[in-house]
């Protein structure tokens, strides 16, 4: 899954025209194991993104179609870009294939996490059809036609990235961007997509093309959120309404819901509800030198369950900095694909926590460790007082206030 910033066309360099180099970053993304009953998977984001995308193809069948790959290979160094053989010019920034576009749009389709063609629509359709599967899995399509006057989003406009992939494309070459999406021609929120710059995740994606529908009909949709940052809209459409709290959503008489939180929602979860998990808690430890990391996996795993807490609201763990990095801390943070922050001792000793230990103090050189490290590295405040489990682990708990 990929993201992107837009910029306004005129802060962008146009096909053809003087190109400076593109700055680009890439979010990472990983992904974890389920433990004891729990699953902890993790998707870890930059919060801002610029047009990037790890294996993005260009398919150009005409001789126009090449010209316009070989300035976006410029723009983009890489993308690659792919045309017929018998169009052959000798240049070498362009793949020239013997097979058929047929062949070689199928093996693109599976490979690429973007797919550009520079030929029309009817035409892309027909090659394509066979191997839809799923917006979740299939690549983003954009559609070109020969003369670049249009920039089609064709396929997995939201969650492939193909409306913004047009519209940057589009910006670039001068052209007109062509998006059908619901949600965008009819200014709403796309359901799919809130918090998805914020690193949030949806806990289960089958009601999401209810609430969407919901969305773009008008119908009253229904907000509630206690975690996360607040960024993630500036303006609401007039038919969502954010309640303070779940009765007040459950009683809100909305056809659709949407949730934020990294809380275990007690009671009645209404029907036709989106539940969205932002990367807002961060766990602190306590530990010796030989804790081993099944201790630690199963210790966070209980902390979660016991005081109703989403694992995959899970962001990072945090503990103090020693000379080397604890075995087990690190294993177990592989395992679940989560980072992990060290502290420096002088900066817990600085934090105020509500059960420091002279025993901690004598052999750490500060009162608190798993408490304070986690605050520190949440910026936050706990939700989850130092939990023990003797003799070697002690957990806490912090909620990142953005």
């Amino acid at each position: 899954m990929w993201w992107f910033e837009i910029r306004s066309p005129a802060a962008l360099p146009r096909v053809g025209e003087g190109r400076g180099k593109e700055e680009r970053e890439r979010g990472v993304v990983g992904g974890g194991r389920g433990m004891r009953g729990a699953a902890i998977a993790k998707i870890f984001y930059q919060s801002r993104h610029y047009l990037f995308m790890e294996n993005v193809s260009v398919l150009a069948i005409t001789r126009n179609g090449t010209r316009m790959g070989a300035d976006l290979k410029r723009l983009f160094p890489n993308w690659h870009v792919l045309a017929p053989e018998k169009l052959s010019d000798g240049s070498d920034s362009i793949t020239w294939y013997s097979e058929s576009t047929t062949q070689k749009i199928a093996e693109l389709f599976h490979s690429s996490d973007a797919l550009v063609c520079i030929f029309s629509l009817g035409a892309v359709i027909r090659l394509i059809s066979p191997y839809l599967k799923s917006k979740k899995t299939d690549p983003a399509v954009i559609v070109i036609d020969d003369q670049g006057s249009f920039v089609i989003s064709a396929l997995s406009g939201h969650i492939g990235g193909a409306n913004e992939l047009a519209l940057e494309v589009a910006a670039h070459m001068g052209a007109m961007p062509v998006i059908t999406t619901a949600a965008d021609v009819n200014k709403t929120i796309s359901v799919d997509l809130i918090g998805r710059k914020l690193g949030w995740q949806i806990e289960d994606d089958s009601a999401v093309t209810r609430v969407s529908a919901h969305m773009v009909n008008g119908d009253p949709i229904g907000v509630f959120q206690d975690a996360g940052s607040r960024e993630w809209y500036t303006k609401l459409p007039p038919n969502v309404t954010i309640y303070d709290d779940m009765d007040s959503l459950r009683k809100s008489g909305s056809r659709g819901h949407i949730i934020i939180s990294d809380r275990i929602i007690d009671g009645t979860i209404p029907a036709d509800s989106v539940m969205y998990r932002p990367p807002s808690l961060v766990i602190g430890v306590g530990l010796h030198w030989d804790t081993p990391k099944d201790t630690i996996k199963d210790g966070i795993v209980h902390v979660l369950e016991k005081f109703g807490l989403s694992p995959i609201s899970v962001s990072g763990l945090a503990s103090i900095r020693k000379s080397q990095d604890i075995p087990g801390l690190a294993q177990a943070a592989l395992e679940m694909n989560i980072p992990v922050e060290y502290v420096d001792r002088k900066d817990l000793a600085q934090v105020q926590t509500p059960n420091p230990s002279d025993t901690v103090k004598s052999f750490e050189g500060t009162a608190s460790v798993s408490e304070a490290a986690a605050m520190i590295s949440a910026g936050g405040n706990l939700v989850v007082e130092k939990q023990k489990f003797p003799p070697n682990l002690t957990i806490a708990i912090a909620r990142r206030m953005n």
